[in-house]
C-alpha cells in the first residue's frame, strides 16, 4: 500500500523520478479488477481534479475506458475529457457512464483539420499542461478474417481511419497512445496501414511496440485475441497476462448464477437478461443440441448448412468449464455461430454476452436490444483494458526498463503475422487441448 501511495504522489507532482513501480503491476491489475465489479455510472466533474487526462476516439460504448475508470477507484489519476463516436447511440453510452460530453462525430471530419482539432480540444476542457492518454480503437470490420474474401479488392474506406488517428496523436501529441484492434491488423494484408502510422508515430518521436494477446490471460471469460499497439516517448514494457490456460474463467464462472429465462422473456430484475425471441423452428433446432458444448446433430436445422464447411459451431452451446468463444454483435443469433445457452434452449441474453466479455452489472447501455447487442460485441472486454491501463500507469511513471527486463518481457511484433491469423489461433487452440 505504501507503493501505490508513493506512485500516486508522483503522479499528482508529475515528478521526474528514478522509481520502478513495475513489482507493483500484479496487484494494481488484481485491485483494478475487483474495483470494475463496482463500476457505477461517474457523476458530474468527480475526475476533474485528476492529474492525467484522457480522450477515447472511436470510444464505442467505452470498454478501453472503464479499465481506466477501474484504475480511478484504486489511485484516482484519470481525468475523462470525453469520447467520440461516429454512432450516436454509442457516444450516448459513453457519456452516460463517463459523465462526458457528448461527442458525436466523424473522426475524418476532425483529424485532417487543425482548426477541427483546436475546436475539438476547446470543447472537451483539454489542458495541453498535463500529461494526457490517448485512445482509438478504429472500427476492426475492415481487418477481419471474415473478409478475406475482399482482401483483393478495393480497401476499406475504415482502414483509413488508423491514418486519421495517427494525425491526431501528431497534433495533440499525447504522453502515451492507444490502438486495439483484431489480429489482423498486424497481417500481412494491412500492415502497410500499421507501417505508415508507425512512421508517422516515429517521426513524431514515440516508441511504438505492438502484441496480440488472448483477452482470457486477463481474467475475460473468452477466447478473444486482440492486437495492442502501443505508444510512449520513452522505453516501456508490453502488457503481460495474468492467467495461465487452467486458470482461465469460464462460462459458468462469467453467467452461471443468473437466473434462467426463457426465450423473448425479461427477467424482472434485469432488463438486459433477455434473450431473442426465436422462431419457432430455431427453438425446436436447439433443443435437439446436446447441453453443454454440444453441436448441431447432422441432419438437423437448415438444409443449406449441410455439406458446407465453416458452419460447425452454428447453433452449438456454450461449454460451462471453457471460455466463451469471441463474443460479437451476433451474439444474440443461435444460427450465427456458438451462441445458444449451455443448458436453456434459446441464444444468449444481453446480460450473459456483457458478462462474457466483462462488463460490469453497473454500467448502463443506451439504444434498443440489437443497439445494446452491437456496442457488447464491438466493445473492448473492460478486463483486458484493465490490464492494459495498469501497464501504462505503471509504464509511464516508472524508470526505463533494464535491457534484462526488455529481453524477458512480452516481444514486440516486428514483422507481419499471418495473413490468416484465424488459422493460426486454432493451431494454438489445438495445440493446448492435446497438452492437457
Amino acid at each position: 500500500m505504501e507503493r501505490l501511495e508513493h506512485l500516486r504522489n508522483v503522479i499528482v507532482n508529475n515528478k521526474q523520478n528514478d522509481d520502478d513501480f513495475r513489482c507493483l503491476k500484479k496487484e494494481l491489475f488484481f485491485r483494478t479488477a475487483s474495483e470494475l465489479e463496482k463500476f457505477i455510472p461517474l457523476e458530474k466533474g468527480s475526475t476533474a481534479n485528476n492529474p492525467i487526462q484522457l480522450i477515447d476516439f472511436f470510444c464505442g460504448a467505452g470498454g478501453t475506458s472503464l479499465g481506466f475508470a477501474a484504475i480511478n477507484r484504486v489511485i484516482p489519476v484519470f481525468r475523462f475529457l470525453g469520447g467520440c463516436d461516429i454512432d450516436k447511440i454509442s457516444a450516448q453510452t459513453y457519456s452516460k457512464n463517463f459523465a462526458t460530453p457528448l461527442l458525436n462525430e466523424d473522426i475524418l471530419n476532425v483529424a485532417y483539420s487543425d482548426d477541427a482539432i483546436i475546436n475539438f480540444l476547446e470543447r472537451i476542457g483539454y489542458d495541453d499542461s498535463l500529461p494526457t492518454v490517448l485512445i482509438g480503437c478504429a472500427p476492426c470490420q475492415g481487418f477481419s478474417s471474415h473478409r478475406k474474401k475482399h482482401w483483393d479488392k478495393e480497401d476499406d474506406k475504415r482502414n483509413n481511419l488508423v491514418i486519421a488517428f495517427a494525425h491526431l496523436v501528431e497534433k495533440i501529441k499525447p504522453d502515451v497512445f492507444i490502438m486495439e484492434n483484431v489480429p489482423e491488423f498486424l497481417s500481412q494484408r494491412y500492415w502497410k496501414y500499421f507501417s505508415e502510422a508507425s512512421a508517422l508515430f516515429k517521426e513524431c518521436g514515440y516508441i511504438t511496440k505492438q502484441c496480440i494477446h488472448n483477452a482470457a490471460e486477463f481474467g475475460v471469460p473468452q477466447e478473444r485475441f486482440r492486437s495492442v499497439v502501443i505508444g510512449m516517448k520513452k522505453n516501456f514494457l508490453l502488457p503481460s497476462g495474468y492467467y495461465k490456460p487452467e486458470e482461465y474463467k469460464t462460462v459458468r464462472d462469467a453467467i452461471g448464477d443468473l437466473p434462467p429465462v426463457q426465450a423473448g422473456e425479461v427477467c424482472p430484475t434485469d432488463y438486459l437478461h433477455r434473450s431473442a425471441a426465436h422462431k419457432k423452428s430455431t427453438i425446436e433446432v436447439i433443443r435437439q443440441v446436446p447441453h453443454d458444448g454440444g453441436n448441431r446433430p447432422a441432419g438437423i436445422g437448415p438444409k443449406c448448412l449441410e455439406n458446407v464447411s465453416g458452419f460447425s459451431d452454428v447453433y452449438g452451446r456454450l461449454s460451462w468449464d471453457k471460455p466463451s468463444i469471441t463474443i460479437t454483435h451476433y451474439a444474440r443469433n443461435p444460427a450465427s455461430g456458438r451462441y445458444s445457452h449451455p443448458e436453456q434452449d434459446r441464444g444468449l441474453t444481453a446480460r450473459e454476452a456483457a458478462l462474457l466479455q466483462s462488463f460490469p452489472f453497473g454500467f448502463e447501455f443506451e439504444g434498443k436490444f440489437d443497439d445494446i447487442f452491437r456496442q457488447i460485441g464491438e466493445a473492448v472486454p473492460p478486463l483486458l483494458s484493465c490490464g492494459i491501463a495498469t501497464n501504462i500507469l505503471i509504464e509511464l511513471f516508472s524508470t526505463e526498463p533494464t535491457q534484462y527486463e526488455l529481453d524477458n518481457s512480452v516481444p514486440s511484433v516486428t514483422k507481419p503475422v499471418s495473413s490468416s491469423y484465424s488459422s493460426v489461433i486454432a493451431g494454438m487452440k489445438a495445440t493446448r487441448r492435446r497438452k492437457q
